[in-house]
């Protein structure tokens, strides 16, 4: 790489660090950190959802779907843009309309709220988890994008660098400053995707007569999914929206209903066609780059048993870019990797300074606690993400466990109109749900984990609930 593409990339991070420390001077309690004051206003809050949500991992991820399926790939995030949407109109108005009562910070509190403090205690531990796994996929997409483009870097050394400046950041500069250098990276990859790195790639392949040649008709189309993998995207991705710290901490961070939803519509239209579309096509490029041995220069010769589809688009970037762009190009999909990484961050932080410490220690001084729990969640998200090598595996078991253990309870609470008497059974099928996809992808790679594991939550909860009406 040259040296005017590695100056860019570090102006970028330190322009990161910078914001981070601006920031971390105006915090007057750690609602302030964790909520930014409850003020932020829908635009930031929709391009902040957005590119925590799509962030690195998706991209690096779309990539890869790309490279194997075509625009077929684009299905994924379709499924973010219905979550999205329903979540809009069925979860916020109820959310808002509890938090103006009980004054809400985390998503635990809400699983509170409907089904006691033990129900409340286990969902604290599996999002923490989750997303503390979510994390680890994001600084392993930075990893895979730093190595591929600087051979000098090792994958180890990459993944330390990039985990180092997000946890850094975020641990000094708290949710608005999160939510603010979200906005910035989402443009600023929207920008790098658009005039940069989509026309630079079609150019370097040869234009859109090469591509056509060089691919199957395939590649072209959108039915090249099956059912199955359909329902695992749907099953996996829209309960999130109704069960994502994240998301709950931005509908916190909002000051009206109204403005939750706005955020929600444009988060979702930002996610399918925007973002699925240019993910996609990139790692479409990338095949054909790879199948026309662009990539033998970069020990990746066509038919290369060690090619791996999500190192197609990095290494897309790094050959088909020139000097200067090729700067611009990382640093927007670093801005889009560290802008989940810093969110899911945030997230869990708030939920074990939150609902695990504050309200067992009334004396200690949360404020910096949060920050110094925000550092110490990096860095085991860092040791975790050195444990794995692919980031879509590593980010779907997150999301599939969460959603598996808290969806049904979730989605109970918000539709029924009381839940005191169903404390167990919301204890029960939080439980149930995590431990049998846990065990599922651990012991024995079901590819429909998520099903059996959303079935078995529901059983859970529908059969304490049989027993209790019994017993009574």
């Amino acid at each position: 790489m040259n040296w005017i593409d590695i100056v860019i990339i570090v102006v970028y991070f330190l322009g990161l660090l910078g914001v981070g420390f601006y920031f971390s001077k105006g915090h007057q309690d750690d609602e302030d950190y964790f909520l930014g004051g409850r003020n932020i206003k829908p635009w930031h809050v929709g391009l902040s959802v957005v590119a925590t949500d799509v962030g690195g991992g998706f991209s690096i991820g779309l990539g890869g779907l790309g490279f194997t399926l075509g625009l077929s790939g684009s299905w994924m995030l379709f499924t973010g843009l219905i979550g999205a949407w329903i979540s809009a109109v069925v979860l916020i108005p109820k959310v808002k309309a509890a938090e103006k009562i009980k004054r809400f910070k985390t998503f635990n509190d809400l699983v509170g709220h409907y089904y006691g403090a033990s129900a409340a205690l286990i969902a604290t531990v599996i999002s923490l988890l989750g997303y503390v796994g979510f994390t680890s996929s994001q600084f392993l997409a930075g990893a895979k994008l730093a190595s591929s483009v600087v051979p000098e870097f090792s994958m180890m050394s990459a993944l330390w660098l990039t985990g180092a400046v997000a946890v850094l950041y975020t641990s000094f500069g708290g949710l608005k400053a999160v939510i603010y250098t979200d906005t910035v990276q989402w443009l600023l990859l929207l920008f790098g995707l658009i005039f940069v790195g989509i026309p630079l790639g079609f150019h370097f392949v040869g234009g859109f007569e090469a591509i056509m040649k060089t691919l199957p008709p395939s590649y072209f189309s959108l039915t090249q999914v099956d059912g199955k993998t359909l329902l695992s995207w749907a099953l996996t991705i829209m309960p999130v929206w109704f069960i994502g710290l994240t998301l709950y901490q931005r509908i916190y961070a909002c000051a009206t209903v109204k403005d939750a939803q706005k955020a929600w519509y444009i988060a979702g239209l930002l996610e399918w066609p925007v973002m699925a579309f240019m993910g996609v096509t990139l790692g479409l490029i990338a095949r054909v780059a790879y199948m026309q041995n662009l990539f033998a220069d970069m020990g990746f010769p066509y038919g290369s048993l060690a090619m791996d589809a999500e190192m197609g688009l990095p290494l897309l970037l790094a050959t088909a870019l020139p000097v200067g762009f090729l700067g611009l190009m990382i640093s927007a999909y670093f801005s889009a990797i560290l802008s989940t990484a810093d969110s899911c961050l945030m997230a869990a932080s708030g939920s074990l300074v939150t609902d695990l410490i504050q309200k067992r220690f009334k004396k200690l001084n949360i404020l910096k606690l949060s920050k110094w729990s925000t550092g110490l969640l990096g860095l085991l998200a860092l040791i975790l993400a050195s444990q794995f090598e692919r980031v879509l595996d590593l980010m779907l078991i997150s999301y599939e466990v969460m959603v598996s253990a808290l969806f049904v309870p979730i989605l109970w609470g918000v539709l029924s109109r009381k839940t005191d008497h169903l404390h167990q059974c919301g204890f029960m099928a939080i439980l149930s749900g995590g431990l049998v996809n846990l065990s599922l992808n651990l012991f024995a790679e079901s590819e429909l984990s998520i099903l059996w594991g959303i079935l078995s939550s529901l059983l859970a909860f529908v059969l304490t609930y049989l027993l209790r009406v019994r017993s009574a």
